[in-house]
């Protein structure tokens, strides 16, 4: 697949914000795929990890913004371990997530769980999303 790369997309805030809230530079990754052949959720995931760090080089944001794949992450730290200049991919992904939150996409609302859900979910999934969803509000 070709890209037309638009240098003044290639650097955009959303990019930036990325990057100042993980704390890590999505540039530093020069795309070896250890990220993904180590992790163990790339099966359920519509986008690699190293494709994700791809995409936000290009300014392709939006793609990954769009993707199921930083909600597939586990935060294992498998690509972290593998990666050859120290790119802990986790921490992206959870940025991610935290911008996409924080923009009010995919927040969950516990009212539209049914009853029975409710009563076998472990508490503390419950307690913990409840308190990463209303410290965000």
């Amino acid at each position: 697949m070709r890209v037309k790369i638009d240098n003044d997309k290639v650097r955009n805030d959303r990019i930036q914000k990325v990057e100042e809230v993980s704390d890590q530079s999505v540039y530093k990754c020069y795309q070896c795929g250890k990220c993904s052949a180590a992790c163990p959720a790339t099966p359920e995931m519509d986008m690699l990890p190293n494709q994700v760090i791809r995409y936000l080089q290009l300014g392709l944001d939006e793609k990954v913004f769009a993707a199921n794949t930083p909600w597939i992450c586990a935060s294992c730290l498998q690509c972290m371990a593998v990666c050859p200049k120290g790119v802990d991919l986790a921490r992206i992904m959870e940025a991610i997530r935290m911008l996409q939150l924080r923009k009010g996409e995919n927040e969950i609302e516990l009212r539209t769980f049914d009853k029975e859900y409710l009563e076998r979910a472990p508490q503390i999934a419950l307690i913990s999303g409840s308190r990463k969803f209303l410290s965000l509000a």
